[in-house]
């Protein structure tokens, strides 16, 4: 197993706020990757009329949320299986599916290695190269599937490159995985934030291959981390048999049922967070490509990779130098192939990002 180094959580405010003596509060998060909008304000109110519901339980088979998050994804009801966030959702596949050897594409996401590890298997990661922009080369990827591999794990957009992989590339993996008979688990997180999310999108190849299961959240596009509402798409019928004979009952509370029903159908928020974040993404790419300091990788997601450039600074002195100005970014140091100089930061507001980038230029010239 890699090892992994301590690091701050774009969730982790109480540590900042004990060792930088700085109000959580007052802190600026472009490390967690969450949706500057915050929730929507149909949401809020929907949520203060219906504080009533947490006296009863939910639909144990929720039928009416499935419902709506399949017209949302333009997939079947029956492909639909919900959970408490997709953490919960990542822990019952691979709990289900107990790999006895999986590969990763990294660098990424530790919380899959730590689940197949958990389950007793053990993990290979081919690794993304920086001479590539962290882009995958599909043929050479697939020239390492094998069948001594039960599992790929793959986050798409991946978290922290931002890079993507389009739908023709995936056909192209799954292929290869069906030769070989590995599952794919796809964690689409991000796909919602993608410029185009039709071509980063896998959930329409659920009705083509058995061997896919897709992830997804509410914790970044809509807002939501503390709601804990996850869902998954898989054509593979004994899959979601599985997974849901050993869900526990009722994992999603009441007032979380009800909102997966208004948020999938939130038509202007949905376009509102569109706009902002292509907007601040393509912006804030097309300045720091202009910058001799910095390298950044062309995004998909919400958030971008940045590699400095100047020698006598670190990813950690930058981070330090941005939290104490109450901004915090993500030390990518901790990441799989990634070094000291390497870190992430998302799009926020603008007049924040224009904070950000005022920063960068502080230390970065």
């Amino acid at each position: 197993m890699l090892q992994h180094k301590d690091h701050f959580h774009g969730s982790d405010l109480e540590k900042i706020e004990t060792i930088y003596h700085i109000n959580k509060e007052d802190i600026v998060s472009f490390s967690a990757n969450v949706n500057p909008l915050g929730i929507s304000f149909a949401l809020r109110n929907t949520l203060a009329e219906n504080l009533d519901a947490i006296t009863t339980y939910p639909d144990r088979e929720y039928k009416a949320l499935r419902a709506c998050i399949a017209r949302y994804t333009d997939s079947q009801i029956e492909n639909i299986i919900v959970g408490n966030g997709s953490t919960e959702l990542i822990s019952l596949f691979i709990q289900t599916q107990r790999p006895k050897k999986a590969m990763i594409l990294g660098p990424t996401y530790s919380e899959y290695e730590r689940e197949v590890s958990l389950e007793g298997g053990t993990v290979n990661y081919y690794p993304l190269k920086e001479k590539d922009g962290f882009s995958l080369n599909t043929e050479d990827f697939c020239s390492h599937l094998n069948d001594s591999l039960d599992l790929l794990i793959l986050c798409n957009p991946n978290n922290p490159t931002s890079t993507a992989i389009n739908r023709t590339q995936m056909r192209r993996i799954l292929d290869t995985c069906l030769q070989y008979g590995i599952f794919v688990m796809v964690d689409e997180t991000y796909a919602e934030f993608a410029p185009k999310e039709e071509r980063v999108t896998s959930i329409p190849l659920t009705n083509n291959y058995n061997n896919l299961i897709i992830l997804r959240g509410t914790s970044k596009f809509f807002a939501a981390p503390g709601l804990r509402l996850g869902y998954a798409v898989t054509g593979n019928r004994d899959v979601c048999k599985a997974i849901n004979t050993r869900k526990n009952p009722w994992t999603i509370n009441s007032l979380a049922e009800i909102a997966g029903r208004l948020m999938f159908q939130d038509q202007e928020y949905i376009a509102q967070t569109a706009h902002l974040i292509s907007g601040e993404r393509a912006r804030i790419f097309e300045e720091l490509s202009s910058w001799d300091t910095v390298k950044v990788y062309r995004p998909f997601a919400n958030f971008i990779l940045m590699r400095i450039l100047k020698e006598d600074v670190t990813s950690d002195q930058l981070f330090d130098h941005c939290i104490r100005q109450c901004m915090m970014i993500r030390d990518c140091s901790t990441f799989p192939f990634l070094d000291d100089k390497y870190v992430r930061f998302c799009m926020m507001k603008p007049e924040q990002n224009d904070r950000l980038l005022e920063a960068f230029k502080e230390l970065l010239g």
